[in-house]
């Protein structure tokens, strides 16, 4: 791993090495659903067990570290699915919310698609086959048999709960490859489960605290404020997803020629006037060009309107521009990811447009790329 991944996996969290050639980080975010399972579970078992006293709250914690494992498992059988196919894992974060892995650049199919998604909850299932087994076939007592059972359902519940079918849940993965298979478009697929993985936050929410509320039953608090957590990951979760598709969605239709407004190019030595006869049609901005033709800056048409009609002849174009960022210019034909990249690496928010030969054809606003990227009006 380069010196700058690492850098920012220490930033991210604490780095536990490497599992299958795989880094594994743990994000800082996991202490607090730690504490919060210890300063929640703690009392409660201590009530059940008094005998354990306040090593109640070191069962707690370790319940909280089978957790961690539980979801590292997860994550492990994505990862070691996906590199079955050809993708490769950057890393696995285990966070407050459980995990995830993220992947590098990979070309994905519906089928494919699913079988990564649905190896995390099937590796649930088997650690959860695994305690079972153990219960029933093992006589434990005590903290061991607390920790097992726990283990056990713990394992369960998160498979069951990821394979629901919406967005950002494994489930969803279901749901999108069907209407990516069935309409060519994943993200159409990406979408729809988006929608139905916020129906299930609904569905989730009436369930567990609406109708209990409303039926008049004593509100258990601690797993109220657990399910209300959840369901605000869960909604941000499907809403970012919905929210990638559009982008992805638009993002051909971003080329640098289509959104910028039309432009000539006229030499940085030209009069007020010769520039005014350039761009004689209304909408059409002037560049200025430096003596090899890289454009260099831009008319500014408030600036023009104070000089003297009759000064238009003798008044250098340079005294009523303004510069651009050096480098600002972009091919005509850049769009999508590629014009992304190209504006990532420019300074300022205005850019030249030039055809195959050089020639400035327009002058491209970021605002309006921006909202094309968005969907929403440039302001």
């Amino acid at each position: 791993m380069s010196g700058g991944h690492e850098a920012e996996n220490r930033r991210e969290g604490i780095p536990l090495g490497r599992i299958a050639g795989v880094p594994i980080v743990l994000a800082y975010s996991w202490f607090l659903i730690a504490a919060f399972t210890v300063v929640v579970y703690g009392p409660t078992l201590q009530s059940r067990q008094p005998q354990l006293g306040a090593a109640a709250y070191l069962v707690a914690f370790a319940y909280a570290v089978l957790l961690l494992a539980s979801v590292l498992v997860h994550e492990l059988a994505h990862a070691l699915t996906a590199r079955a196919f050809g993708w490769p894992s950057q890393k696995i974060v285990l966070n407050l919310w459980g995990g995830h892995t993220q992947f590098e650049s990979f070309t994905a199919s519906p089928g494919k698609s699913v079988v990564v998604a649905l190896a995390g909850p099937a590796a649930n299932f088997v650690l959860a086959g695994a305690g079972w087994l153990v219960v029933t076939t093992v006589h434990l007592t005590g903290v061991a048999d607390i920790l097992v059972n726990i283990f056990l359902w713990a394992n369960f519940l998160i498979a069951v709960f990821n394979v629901l079918p919406g967005l950002p849940l494994d489930g969803g993965r279901i749901v999108e490859s069907a209407v990516w298979k069935a309409t060519g478009s994943q993200e159409k697929g990406t979408i729809a489960a988006g929608w139905t993985g916020r129906a299930i936050v609904i569905g989730l929410v009436l369930f567990a605290v609406v109708v209990p509320m409303a039926s008049g039953a004593s509100p258990d608090l601690p797993f109220m404020m657990v399910t209300l957590l959840v369901a605000m990951f869960l909604w941000q979760g499907a809403s970012a997803s919905i929210r990638h598709a559009g982008f992805r969605t638009r993002l051909p239709a971003v080329v640098a020629g289509r959104l910028a407004v039309p432009a000539v190019g006229v030499p940085n030595f030209a009069t007020v006037e010769q520039a005014l006869q350039a761009g004689a049609s209304a909408g059409t901005a002037v560049v200025l060009c430096a003596p090899d033709g890289k454009p260099q800056g831009v008319v500014d048409p408030s600036a023009v309107a104070r000089v003297p009609e009759t000064a238009w002849s003798t008044t250098p174009v340079t005294a009523v521009g303004y510069a651009l960022a050096p480098g600002a210019y972009v091919p005509d034909t850049a769009g999508g990811q590629e014009l992304i990249q190209y504006l990532a690496k420019l300074s300022g928010t205005e850019y030249a447009v030039v055809d195959g030969a050089g020639r400035v054809v327009g002058l491209l606003n970021q605002r309006d790329v921006v909202a094309a990227i968005s969907g929403r009006p440039a302001r």
